[in-house]
């Protein structure tokens, strides 16, 4: 994901109310994501859908990155190994 640039990327709701189409062209062509303030506080954030599939697909693998060292370290882990001869039976 790109970097935010604090003056363009911070936006309060009324602004972005008035020139919503604006700032979805904005993202979608700079790929940088968009917060939105209210009350002068962060509220939500617009991002390019292709960035948040990223995002997602990172995320899964991190996941399926964490459970396997917590199979490593639990001693629950298959082997490589042991994997390919239970496929190699189905075969």
């Amino acid at each position: 994901m790109h970097k935010i640039q604090l003056d363009q990327d911070i936006q309060p709701l009324s602004k972005f109310r008035s020139k919503v189409s604006f700032y979805f062209d904005q993202v979608r062509k700079t790929k940088r994501p968009l917060v939105i303030t209210q009350n002068g506080k962060s509220s939500a954030i617009l991002i390019d859908v292709s960035q948040y599939q990223q995002m997602v697909d990172k995320i899964e693998v991190l996941e399926d990155i964490k459970l396997a060292e917590t199979q490593i370290s639990e001693g629950t882990a298959v082997s490589h190994k042991d994997v390919r001869k239970k496929f190699a039976k189905r075969s």
